[in-house]
């Protein structure tokens, strides 16, 4: 595989996944004014995409890993081939939501980008596993971060622009260009070599996934009827586990699960982004009702986030190679911890631009650090497992990061109690990184398992 074209579309990918749910924030309230539509509608907009996307992402990333046919031994469906239906579904209902004539329009087309977005975000790290060897898989990891982590930054203000400008609609038209014309690249281009898993595709365990997954955003959302989604999260997930039990064709390989390491940056990746997104979430009140800043300077305070955050990508790139991932990922946890810390207690705005310097620091380095983990334990052929699992901790860890600063802020004690609490999550968070891999001292000379890797044998 053409390694430089394969980062590129990797990041194009994240990118385009990144941006369309920073805009659609900026563009809900002219949305509802334009639509007429009414909150409850406006927030199953991002609720409908979130719910969709969530419970398939491990679905499709087990799909980019297997044949078409296990039976007759047919091709491999490949992490590019899903990459591309993914960019060109996304783009097209893009395109659709622009040209929605209400609200409804818009609500069901988010959950078609959802379904489609679950088949992209997976393989935008399952093409860099296949295309690159695990010891050098850090630097492409750190760029698809320092990407996202630009588009965090960019997203709000071009967003903005647009809304005030040309209208919402052309906000939803940002990705319409480059999702098709990747997707069709991905589409044309020779599929690379890859090795399928033999394995069959286990759809009950699937379908038991999705329920599981699409129930307890439901319920973290806080919806009406949420105490039932709850409990039948609860008894999905104990039938999903019974049944990965007693299976033969697991959807989640014993070789990825069962991996001390895997678990434990996962762990992280849900703790990390919990915090942030609940940190945010109030920091926003903190900023606009607390000390009476308008949203532009509110966003210009909180503009070092995404500076560090970019700057911490390939500085962890450095630090994984010399330290290795433990190290790393624990001084990232306990850095976020002490930036939101330092966000519920300070009211002067110099301290409160360092206080987001030192979240967005934190929070780029372990996403790195963890990232790289779940990736590189991963064999090729459950690379797209391991993607769907990443990307399934960032989109659940927001969720619930949101719910607990919404039922803090409810309490009536203003933003510092939220903060302090999910400081104390981040900081918890730090724990599950005694289990990650120290510094490497073996090359890796190919594509498959490394020598030097440290493997923890499967739970069974």
């Amino acid at each position: 595989m053409n390694q430089r074209l394969t980062l590129a579309s990797s990041v194009a990918g994240a990118v385009i996944v990144a941006l369309d749910g920073t805009v659609l924030t900026v563009a809900q309230p002219s949305l509802q004014r334009d639509l007429g539509a009414s909150f409850a509608q406006v927030q199953w907009t991002s609720t409908g995409y979130l719910i969709a996307v969530a419970s398939l992402l491990v679905f499709a990333g087990r799909l980019g890993d297997l044949p078409h046919s296990p039976r007759r031994g047919g091709t491999p469906i490949g992490h590019h081939r899903l990459f591309g239906i993914g960019m060109l579904g996304f783009g097209a209902a893009s395109a659709g939501i622009a040209l929605a004539p209400g609200v409804g329009w818009v609500i069901g087309l988010r959950v078609v980008q959802g379904v489609f977005g679950a088949l992209l975000q997976p393989a935008t790290l399952g093409i860099l596993r296949v295309a690159f060897p695990p010891d050098r898989l850090r630097t492409p990891i750190a760029v698809r971060t320092a990407a996202i982590g630009v588009s965090a930054a960019v997203g709000p203000l071009l967003g903005g622009a647009l809304v005030a400008g040309p209208g919402w609609r052309v906000v939803f038209l940002l990705n319409v260009v480059p999702a098709l014309v990747l997707g069709t690249l991905a589409l044309t281009v020779p599929a690379p070599p890859h090795t399928a898993s033999p394995a069959r595709l286990d759809m009950p365990g699937a379908l038991l996934l999705a329920l599981t997954l699409a129930c307890l955003v439901h319920a973290l959302v806080g919806l009406p009827g949420w105490v039932w989604t709850a409990a039948t999260a609860a008894v999905t997930g104990a039938a999903f586990v019974r049944h990965e039990r007693r299976t033969a064709s697991p959807l989640l390989p014993p070789s990825v699960i069962g991996s001390t390491a895997v678990g434990s940056a996962l762990g992280m990746l849900v703790a990390a982004s919990a915090a942030l997104s609940g940190a945010l979430f109030a920091g926003t009140f903190l900023l606009q009702d607390t000390l009476g800043l308008d949203p532009l300077r509110s966003a210009l305070v909180s503009l070092p986030l995404a500076a560090l955050m970019v700057a911490a990508a390939p500085t962890c790139a450095v630090l994984l190679r010399r330290v290795g991932a433990r190290r790393t990922a624990v001084a990232a946890m306990a850095l976020l911890a002490l930036g939101i810390l330092v966000l519920s207690r300070t009211p002067a705005i110099p301290l409160l631009c360092t206080a987001f310097a030192l979240v967005g620091a934190g929070f780029g380095t372990v996403m790195v650090a963890a990232t790289h983990v779940v990736v590189r334990e991963a064999a090729v052929e459950s690379a797209g497992v391991a993607g769907g699992l990443q990307q399934t901790a960032m989109n659940v860890g927001p969720v619930l990061g949101v719910a607990v600063a919404t039922a803090l802020l409810g309490t009536g004690d203003g933003p510092g109690l939220p903060l302090i609490v999910l400081a104390a999550l981040a900081l918890a968070g730090a724990a599950p990184g005694r289990a990650l891999p120290g510094r490497q001292k073996t090359p890796v000379n190919d594509h498959g398992d490394s020598k030097d890797r440290t493997r923890v044998p499967a739970q069974r």
